[in-house]
């Protein structure tokens, strides 16, 4: 299944904040620890080019916020308005603790209701749901990427690395960079994801790097968990 192609968008093609109602439950692709990625080059078979994404998830309530593995002081309590940038679209995700620096891609919502991943064959490329929050933009903005192809580990095989208090960054259109600082990162079984703590919208300006982990299970090729790494705007 192929992603969509990455082009700008015009604002008349945003939806509403809360847009992230519609996105598809528990996303994708891999196991994050890279013991397990490594592991796919001694002979097991080789992981599915299609993202297994069961169902859109329930629509969140207007004051639903999203919750991290970490919790902080919210934004929204301080006195002064939540930092965040204006609208943008990601050009690159640098993570130089995981040695990641990686193009991105547009996702989109396909005639399934799950979101397309990005090519399967494409070992250095992250997606984002490009009708959602962009990076640094209030709200939850949605980042995904496979762990492995058919051939070798790819760009989030060491996303289980992460650490709360790691920073990443993700370059801009708009030649601007936003720094994020990692809350947590959490591994949750694909069928019983928690899709409002995940996808909910949020006060302040935050980011979701979504991969596979857990398990490989050979009889539905397909991982048993998805792991979460949960940050903030710094």
């Amino acid at each position: 299944m192929a992603a969509s192609p990455l082009s700008p968008r015009t604002s008349d093609e945003r939806p509403p904040r809360r847009r992230l109602r519609a996105v598809t439950t528990a996303v994708f692709w891999g196991t994050a620890a890279l013991v397990l990625a490594v592991s796919l080059l001694g002979g097991r078979e080789s992981p599915p080019d299609d993202a297994h994404v069961p169902h859109a998830p329930p629509a969140v309530p207007a004051t639903a916020t999203a919750t991290t593995p970490a919790p902080r002081a919210s934004a929204s309590a301080s006195a002064e308005s939540p930092k965040h940038l204006p609208p943008s679209e990601p050009t690159r995700l640098r993570i130089p603790d995981i040695k990641v620096d990686a193009p991105f891609t547009d996702l989109a919502i396909g005639k399934d209701g799950r979101l397309e991943p990005p090519p399967a064959d494409d070992t250095n490329l992250v997606g984002w749901f490009a009708k959602g929050v962009s990076p640094g933009e209030l709200g939850t903005s949605i980042i995904a990427g496979h762990v492995d192809t058919k051939t070798s580990p790819a760009v989030f095989a060491r996303l289980g690395e992460l650490e709360k208090g790691d920073t990443f960054q993700v370059a801009r259109a708009d030649g601007r960079t936003a720094t994020f600082v990692v809350d947590g990162a959490e591994s949750f079984d694909k069928d019983d994801f928690p899709d409002e703590r995940v996808y909910a919208d949020t006060p302040d300006a935050q980011v979701r790097l979504i991969t596979c982990s857990g398990d490989y299970d050979h009889s539905a090729k397909d991982y048993t968990e998805n792991l979460v790494v949960f940050a903030h705007l710094r």
